[in-house]
């Protein structure tokens, strides 16, 4: 399922904003000290870099994305999640808008 609403959730109301503009943050914190990012990568190709462990939950349009070591291109869609281990990277391409939550830890 899908997280369509995160209650008790602090907003850093500054966009992180990464390759120009092609994806846009905002970080979030639970009152129980979870950390999340909520957000979306425009059309594109990018490798990004994990320092703790992270998990992608999709939350509209889709994305393909192959993690560091493998040559396997996956798909991830609404209502699906991947992980990243800390410390390692992950490439992912976007033909339309890729709306995700980021699980950090």
């Amino acid at each position: 399922m899908t997280t369509e609403k995160i209650d008790g959730a602090c907003v850093t109301t500054q966009a992180n904003v990464y390759f120009d503009g092609k994806c846009v943050s905002h970080g979030l914190a639970l009152a129980d000290g979870t950390k999340l990012s909520v957000g979306v990568v425009l059309p594109s190709q990018l490798t990004f870099k994990t320092g703790a462990p992270e998990i992608m939950e999709c939350v509209a349009g889709a994305c393909e994305y192959k993690l560091a070591g493998s040559n396997e291109w996956k798909k991830n869609s609404p209502g699906e999640r991947f992980s990243i281990p800390g410390n390692s990277s992950f490439d992912i391409r976007v033909e339309q808008a890729y709306h995700y939550i980021c699980h950090f830890g």
